[in-house]
C-alpha cells in the first residue's frame, strides 16, 4: 500500500514532535518503572498501580506509533511570508458564501486541525475547492445540501503558530 503524503506546517510540525518526545522520553519511561514496581508487589489481579499502568502504557504506545507514521511521512512545507497569486499549502483565504458573511479559513496538515473549524485540512473538500483558486474567483463547494458558490476575497501567507 502506497503511503500517502502528509503536508504539515514547520509548526505543526514542531508540536508532533514534542509531544512523540513529551510520551516516549518523559511518561513512558516513568511509567515503566511504576509497572515493574507494581509488578514485583505481588498479586496483579488486584494491583491498581499495574492495571492502570499497563492500560495506559497501551494508550502511550499507540498514540507514539501514529505520531511516529505520522512524523516519518511528514512533508514540512512553509509558505509563510511568501505572495503567491493562488491558494495553496498554508494559505488563509477569506471568501464569502452566496448565503452569508466572509470567512476566513486556513489550510494546514491532517494533523493540525482545530475543533473552532478557522484551520482545515488540506484534504477536505472546502480545501480542495478552494486550492489554485486566486482572488475574485468564484469556486463551487459540493455538499449533501447542494453546491454551493463561494468568492474568494483574500488569500494571503501568515506565519501560522
Amino acid at each position: 500500500m502506497a503511503e500517502r503524503v502528509n503536508y504539515i506546517t514547520p509548526e505543526g510540525f514542531r508540536r508532533l514532535r514534542e509531544e512523540y518526545e513529551a510520551l516516549y522520553a518523559g511518561e513512558r519511561p516513568q511509567l515503566l518503572e511504576t509497572i515493574a514496581w507494581a509488578a514485583a508487589n505481588g498479586d496483579r489481579s488486584e494491583n491498581g498501580d499495574y492495571l492502570y499502568g499497563k492500560r495506559r502504557l497501551r494508550e502511550i504506545d499507540r498514540r507514539v506509533r501514529r505520531l511516529s507514521k505520522s512524523l516519518d511521512s511528514a512533508v514540512v512545507v512553509d509558505n509563510a511570508g511568501k505572495t503567491h497569486g493562488r491558494v495553496f499549502f498554508g494559505a488563509t483565504v477569506t471568501f464569502r458564501p452566496a448565503s452569508g458573511d466572509d470567512r476566513v479559513v486556513t489550510i494546514v496538515g491532517v494533523d493540525e486541525l482545530d475543533t473552532g473549524n478557522e484551520r482545515i485540512s488540506w484534504r477536505s473538500p472546502l480545501a480542495t475547492a478552494l486550492l489554485k483558486a486566486k482572488v475574485g474567483d468564484t469556486v463551487t463547494l459540493h455538499t449533501p445540501r447542494g453546491d454551493e458558490s463561494l468568492e474568494i476575497v483574500e488569500v494571503r501567507y501568515d506565519s501560522l503558530t
